[in-house]
């Protein structure tokens, strides 16, 4: 009996081979993404070169227009659900069968790039541009979805999970809105958020092409990443004390330092992450140190405890490993140490794996290197594991940069991710997920 691999190769070979019309399927226009990223650049544009087209504001509310625009042009039926995501459906030749969903987002951090986001809507237009150029009719429905406000907290997609609190539409947001004005201001429906929440099982599947954010298919030369999962992140806070006391009269041997036990716990916890196998990351981000003068030994230090890894049994792991250091370390300085989980913390999304393999093989039909990796960030397919077997395909950032005017990918890095794309659609569309 073949293995789940060994299937879907079978299946996307027969795609390739017997279907005249995906056999001769173009390949990507890098140039033509390209100028769509320009164009959509131009919405939020600042003097910086980057974008604050940040969720609600004038600039992604016209950023919307414009791909709604270019949507349109496609051929596609275009609507914008409760949520405020944009759906737009190209028909298939068997209505009966599940759609095949696949896009981002194309909101902005303030001071961001032009291409954490918008590269996999505009991936997933040049996808559709493929199949019309061909001629090819898909059997299942496609869907390209352009998520809302995912850079705030990844708002459509939890509308459509229907995990999106009543209690988050009143956050403010970095447009000076709140999450409830802001999506009624660019279409969606706060009232009837209930109209936009999807039956796990309703779509195919799910696929984001997404910049890496990172440096390793840049600095390694591959062309697509293969993504195995997005990274759960535990979150701790942490407060350590000590005594305060004068700092001119105490002697060195007699204080309780609560800023001495929070460094050696600092150095732990790299230590603990570093030389332990694997590939988790723990960090701390912030610190403060009381009563914060320069004059009085700390009596007190909070600080921040962030960890980082595919699988929540090494989240657990890693954070027991830096307990017991910590509990050494309190007893060397005769200081105490307390650990608070944060319940703001995501759980590991692995996606599915079958989805992995039919991205791999559509990597080495079309002889793109390519290589397994986990998603360090947060992404709109996090929410979307839950509701159909998902993938992610990474393309490189050059120098790894991000939520930065300097972030970049090259048009033939953008295309490629295209052709990928569209070769894992019609695996899809040709059954490879089913068993």
């Amino acid at each position: 009996m073949y293995g789940i691999s060994k299937t879907i190769a079978i299946i996307f070979t027969a795609v390739i081979s017997m279907n005249a019309s995906a056999q001769e399927l173009p390949k990507a226009n890098a140039e033509r993404m390209e100028n769509r990223i320009k164009a959509l650049s131009e919405f939020g544009r600042n003097s910086d070169g980057g974008v604050d087209r940040v969720a609600y504001s004038d600039a992604d509310r016209q950023g919307r227009e414009y791909i709604i625009g270019e949507l349109e042009s496609l051929g596609l039926e275009v609507r914008i659900d409760a949520g405020a995501n944009i759906l737009a459906r190209r028909a298939g030749s068997d209505p009966s069968l599940k759609p095949i969903m696949f896009g981002s987002h194309t909101d902005s951090v303030p001071g961001g790039g032009n291409y954490d986001g918008p590269t996999g809507v505009i991936a997933a237009m040049e996808a559709i541009e493929i199949l019309n150029t061909a001629s090819h009719v898909t059997r299942h429905p496609l869907e390209v979805v352009v998520f809302s406000n995912e850079e705030g907290g990844l708002v459509g997609s939890l509308a459509m999970t229907g995990k999106l609190k009543d209690s988050a539409l009143d956050v403010m947001s970095s447009s000076g809105k709140t999450i409830r004005d802001g999506t009624r201001f660019i279409g969606g429906n706060p009232d009837a958020l209930e109209t936009a929440v999807v039956a796990p099982g309703t779509y195919e599947a799910f696929i984001e092409l997404h910049i890496e954010q990172g440096a390793f298919l840049d600095e390694e030369g591959i062309d697509i990443g293969v993504v195995e999962g997005i990274v759960g992140i535990g979150w701790w806070d942490v407060v350590i004390t000590g005594f305060a006391n004068h700092a001119g009269t105490t002697p060195m041997n007699r204080r309780q330092d609560a800023m001495v036990a929070a460094a050696e716990l600092t150095l732990a916890i790299n230590e603990v992450a570093t030389q332990n196998a694997g590939r988790q990351v723990a960090t701390v981000g912030r610190i403060e140190a009381f009563p914060g003068a320069p004059n009085v030994i700390p009596g007190r230090v909070e600080m921040s405890l962030e960890i980082r890894d595919l699988e929540q049994a090494k989240i657990d792991a890693v954070f027991a490993l830096i307990e017991a250091r910590a509990a050494m370390i309190a007893d060397g300085t005769d200081t105490s140490i307390s650990f608070t989980y944060v319940d703001v913390a995501s759980a590991p999304a692995p996606t599915d794996d079958r989805m992995r393999k039919v991205i791999e093989e559509a990597s080495k039909a079309l002889e793109y290197s390519y290589k397994y990796m986990p998603s360090g960030a947060g992404h709109d397919a996090q929410d979307m594991v839950h509701l159909a077997p998902t993938g992610m395909i990474f393309v490189p950032s050059v120098g790894g940069i991000s939520h930065s005017p300097n972030e970049f990918t090259k048009p033939g890095a953008m295309a490629k991710g295209a052709d990928v794309l569209a070769a894992a659609i019609l695996a899809i569309d040709a059954g490879a997920l089913e068993k």
